[in-house]
C-alpha cells in the first residue's frame, strides 16, 4: 500500500476527509515553496500537490498560469523540481503528488522521469493531458517504482472513461468539479453528489475533488460527497495577495473539511 493509499485508509477509518492543498514549484521562489510546503503540513494537509511550471498549461486558469510564468522566468524546470523535492523531503513527511504536463515528461524520458521522481520522494503523479489510453508506457514504469498514477474524471466523462480511469488510477481519482479551468466557479447544485455517486458504482478507490473550491463553506460542502478536497488557485491567489493570512486560511479549510 502506497503512502497516499495508507493516508486515505486511515482517514476513512476515523471518518475524516483528506485536505489536499496545491502550490506551484518556484512561486514566488523555490525557498518560498519550501516554506509553504512545510506550512501545509503544519496546518494539517493530508496530501500535497506540487505543480511543475509549463509554457502551455491547458487545464490551469489565470492565477496558476501567472504563477507558472513567474517560475519559468526563474528557470524552474521539471529536473529542478525533482531535485527540489529531494531536498524538501528532509523537512516534510506528507505524501507528495507531482502535477505536470506530458511534454516535459516526454522530453525527460518516461522511465527515467518515473525513477528519478520516486527516488526523490514523490508519491504520486497527475498529468492532466495524459489520459489512461495514452499512458501505456508510463503506467507500467510507475507500477514498477510503486508510484501512484492519478487520472482525472469530469462531469462530461462517460461510463467507458470512468471504468478506464478507475482501473488505471492508484492513490485516488481526481474528479474535476467543473467543465473549465482551475479557478472556475464551483456550482453546488447537487450535481457533484450525483456524479460522484455514479463513479462509485465502478470503483471503491478514494475520490478527491478539485477545481473551483475556494471558501471553507465550499470545502465543507464538497467533503460531504468526496473523500478529499483539493484547493489550488485560491491558495496561490492568497499567497500572492495576502501571504500573511495564508496560515489562517489553510487552518480554516482544514477545519471545514
Amino acid at each position: 500500500m502506497s503512502m497516499i493509499e495508507e493516508r486515505f485508509r486511515k482517514l476513512k477509518g476515523r471518518g475524516k476527509k483528506a485536505f489536499i492543498p496545491y502550490i506551484m514549484a518556484g512561486y514566488p521562489s523555490l525557498e518560498d515553496t519550501k516554506d509553504v510546503l512545510i506550512l501545509f503540513e503544519k496546518c494539517g494537509a493530508d496530501v500535497v500537490e506540487l505543480g511543475v511550471p509549463f509554457t502551455d498549461p491547458l487545464a490551469d486558469g489565470p492565477i496558476i498560469q501567472r504563477a507558472s510564468e513567474m517560475a519559468l522566468l526563474q528557470g524552474i524546470t521539471l529536473r529542478k523540481v525533482i531535485a527540489f523535492v529531494r531536498v524538501v523531503r528532509r523537512s516534510i513527511r506528507v505524501p507528495l503528488v507531482l502535477m505536470t504536463y506530458y511534454n516535459p515528461v516526454f522530453k525527460y524520458g518516461e522511465e527515467a522521469f518515473v525513477k528519478d521522481a520516486k527516488d526523490a520522494g514523490v508519491d504520486g503523479l497527475i498529468i492532466p493531458d495524459l489520459p489512461p489510453d495514452e499512458a501505456g508506457n508510463l503506467i507500467p514504469y510507475a507500477r514498477k517504482e510503486s508510484l501512484d498514477t492519478i487520472f482525472l474524471l469530469a462531469p462530461t466523462s462517460n461510463t467507458e472513461s470512468i471504468k478506464k480511469v478507475a482501473k488505471a488510477s492508484r492513490g485516488f481519482i481526481y474528479y474535476v468539479s467543473v467543465t473549465g479551468i482551475t479557478g472556475s466557479r464551483l456550482l453546488l447544485d447537487g450535481s457533484l453528489e450525483k456524479f460522484i455517486s455514479g463513479i462509485r458504482k465502478y470503483t471503491d478507490k478514494p475520490i478527491a475533488v478539485g477545481f473551483g473550491v475556494s471558501s471553507p463553506e465550499e470545502a465543507s460542502s464538497v467533503s460531504k460527497a468526496a473523500d478529499g478536497v483539493i484547493v489550488g488557485s485560491a491558495i496561490v491567489k492568497r499567497l500572492h495577495e495576502s501571504p500573511d493570512d495564508l496560515r489562517g486560511y489553510l487552518i480554516s479549510l482544514r477545519e471545514a473539511i
